[in-house]
């Protein structure tokens, strides 16, 4: 295994569409296995394969239970509701913006050797999902938001959040 150096924005390949993994190879599972320990270096939640410049249909997700998702050839097959909160991104280092998603998704994906699964995610994986499986077709989260979050808008938007949590 070995770490990976993550693209940043500005780099063409973060704005390529992938091609579908059809190898479920030792190729496919090194690739997986690396991108978990970068993911796992940066502190990150997510990772695509875009942005350690594979144009594969690939990501890792930190789950809510801190398990290591990993998705081959994701795809969104049912959303619904909406969110909007504060987005990041490893490819757009030290920079925020609110963006709205679906606040339900369900998605089908593969495993490392092929086989079909689903996975529902509401709330943060929800966003996760989309995220991720946005990079795949080439986009970041920056063509949502209006400007970047400064740090006094960020700690606003959490020390609302954890207020309106303490309420109910």
């Amino acid at each position: 295994m070995a770490i990976r150096k993550i693209v940043t924005q500005g780099d063409d390949r973060l704005s390529k569409k992938c091609r579908q993994v059809t190898d479920f190879n030792k190729r496919l599972h090194d690739l997986l296995d690396d991108m978990k320990e970068t993911l796992e270096e940066a502190q990150g939640v997510g990772l695509a394969a875009p942005q350690v410049g594979i144009l594969r249909r690939v990501v890792v997700i930190v789950d809510d239970e801190d398990n290591m998702l990993e998705l081959v050839n994701p795809e969104i097959l049912e959303q619904s509701g909406e969110q909007t909160g504060p987005e990041g991104c490893l490819s757009v280092p030290g920079k925020w913006g609110m963006v709205t998603r679906p606040d339900f998704v369900r998605i089908q994906y593969q495993d490392r050797y092929g086989e079909w699964f689903e996975a529902d995610g509401e709330g943060l994986m929800a966003r996760c999902f989309c995220h991720e499986i946005e990079h795949l077709d080439g986009h970041l989260y920056v063509e949502h938001i209006d400007h970047f979050m400064t740090e006094e808008e960020l700690e606003a938007f959490y020390e609302e959040e954890e207020a309106r949590g303490e309420e109910r």
